[in-house]
């Protein structure tokens, strides 16, 4: 106990920064959606014919979750609460990798080891820092739900519910740790898991049986695999039932004390998994720091590309929807035409909407170029690359155009899903013209992200990560709800987002895209020429 205490201080200490900005922007999120429930949505007759439209289209659950009623706290949380979870399982993870394989790379744990504390402490201190900060979560979303003026009980399930998926997340990152050499594959490898909790959970709610008046839908068997589905299965507001975060307890206790037994049955720096023995020699695209950079990003940039392929595809294939919703629920057809502007059409709103997702994956992928540029540099690996005759320039700049082609990547494969999906359509023609327009229209906000974050690499290394997420978080929200929620134009035109030339009304206004080109490159070149007087920084 006299060991942990300071290990708990440390650990707030490294981490007062990026916890605020998750438990923060995580409640915030809560608070706007929940505030706008009743103003964008209508009464409870429009939500009630929002919700009978995920009879007809099921693959509208994939992206909210499961209806319990037409009650504002019920809609609350059909429309934000599996994306909580989700936030708080990456949290968790990332937190639980962070202080686990990562100091033990950073030889921190090794330190802790020489002590005559035990060798299990560094992981009961970050299973204590983890469980903490969910439970500072948990009050945080209930209060933001309270602030709405919901119901105190609903929304005190909810933040439980929310803070308890991440304590299981917290355990599986625990897991990832062990089993993997670097924080780089273990923290992969716990994304991919919180996205997979998250698309089974989805696939869940679209399989499962409607009720009889279409307000309520029970899910399937598939998300009673998903820790993000047993959050769900609490239905705040309306059963108010915590007997399935039962499981989200359970399993976070079994794998804790797997991890225990991994961690007393192996040294320090080792890990259950061997590494993958590398090449002999290196292929033709190692040769340069633009292959390296490619190599290290290419999984990254693979995992986003899905996602933008599913919204491109779901794009076309849903607008024979279109006129259905336009008759059923006007509030969603006035939601669409707030994000694509008042002259567009339902059809073109509709796309747009979608395409502004496949914009914010392209500039999360860029962003993560940029921090695994930083990763790079944390954990040492930039420096021998530094030592042979690369510039320092020339090595961030290959980081750059890295991610300036995923960004194009992306939105190329999308497009390519909107064309696939267009078969569906009425008009095919002018449904994968009005998708290749809204994906071009993507690329200079996606490009200002790139530019930022590189900026911030240079000029604060150390925030590279927490800040990078932030800004695109806040410019995602801002620019694409910002009108829904009514917040001040000021707020919603400080976004990339909201000056995208989006296809609308038959015209498309570049204005927007030429002076963020210019700022984007402007970025870009100010980072990779400061870059050459910058001392690298190697603690995390």
């Amino acid at each position: 106990m006299g060991l942990l205490l300071p290990l708990l201080a440390q650990r707030a200490r490294r981490d007062r920064l990026q916890l605020a900005l998750w438990i923060v922007g995580t409640a915030g999120l809560a608070l706007m959606a929940t505030a706008a429930v009743g103003s964008t949505f209508g009464d409870e007759t429009e939500r009630e014919a929002i919700l009978r439209l995920t009879i007809v289209a099921p693959a509208i659950l994939i992206f909210r979750g499961t209806p319990n009623g037409a009650g504002e706290g019920e809609f609350a949380v059909f429309l934000i609460l599996a994306f909580l979870a989700l936030l708080a399982g990456l949290m968790s993870t990332f937190l639980a990798v962070r202080h686990t394989r990562g100091d033990e790379e950073q030889s921190r744990a090794e330190l802790v080891a020489a002590t005559p504390a035990a060798r299990t402490l560094p992981t009961v201190a970050t299973v204590v820092h983890g469980v903490l900060a969910n439970l500072l979560l948990a009050i945080a979303v209930a209060g933001a739900f309270m602030a709405s003026g919901l119901d105190a009980s609903g929304s005190a399930v909810a933040g439980i519910a929310v803070g308890a998926t991440g304590v299981a997340f917290l355990a599986i990152g625990l897991v990832a740790a062990q089993l993997f050499r670097t924080s780089r594959s273990a923290n992969a490898l716990s994304v991919s898991l919180v996205l997979a909790a998250y698309l089974v959970r989805g696939l869940g709610d679209a399989l499962g049986e409607a009720s009889d008046d279409g307000l309520v839908r029970t899910a399937a068997w598939p998300s009673w695999l998903s820790p993000i589905g047993w959050a769900q299965r609490t239905e705040p507001f309306a059963a108010n039932d915590l007997a399935p975060l039962l499981l989200s307890v359970g399993l976070a206790a079994v794998l804790i004390g797997l991890v225990f037994m991994f961690q007393s049955a192996r040294d320090s720096g080792a890990s259950l998994l061997p590494g993958r023995a590398g090449r002999a020699t290196a292929g033709p695209m190692l040769r340069g720091n633009v292959g390296l950079a490619w190599r290290l990003n290419v999984g990254a940039i693979a995992s986003w590309a899905v996602g933008a392929v599913l919204a491109g595809a779901l794009a076309t294939t849903l607008t024979p929807l279109v006129d259905q919703i336009g008759t059923d629920a006007p509030a969603i057809a006035d939601t669409l035409r707030q994000v694509a502007g008042p002259s567009a059409s339902l059809e073109e709103a509709f796309t747009v909407t979608f395409f502004s997702m496949v914009g914010i994956l392209a500039a999360a992928a860029a962003l993560q170029a940029v921090m695994r540029a930083r990763q790079e540099e944390a954990h040492g690996s930039a420096e021998p690359v530094l030592a042979a005759p690369v510039p320092r320039r020339a090595w961030l700049g290959g980081y750059a155009l890295v991610g300036a082609l995923a960004i194009v990547l992306i939105l190329v494969l999308a497009a390519g899903g909107a064309l696939l999906g267009s078969l569906a359509a009425d008009d095919p023609a002018a449904s994968a013209e009005n998708a290749l327009k809204s994906a071009l229209a993507q690329a200079p906000a996606a490009l200002v992200f790139l530019g930022l974050g590189l900026l911030v690499f240079v000029l604060a290394p150390r925030l590279t990560i927490p800040v990078g997420w932030a800004l695109l978080a806040a410019g995602a929200f801002f620019g694409i709800f910002g009108e829904i929620l009514g917040l001040p134009d000021w707020v919603h035109d400080l976004s990339p987002f909201a000056h995208a030339p989006l296809p609308v009304g038959g015209e498309v206004d570049w204005t927007g895209g030429f002076w963020m080109l210019g700022v984007s490159a402007a970025a870009v070149a100010l980072a990779v020429a400061a870059m050459g007087r910058r001392e690298l920084t190697t603690d995390g």
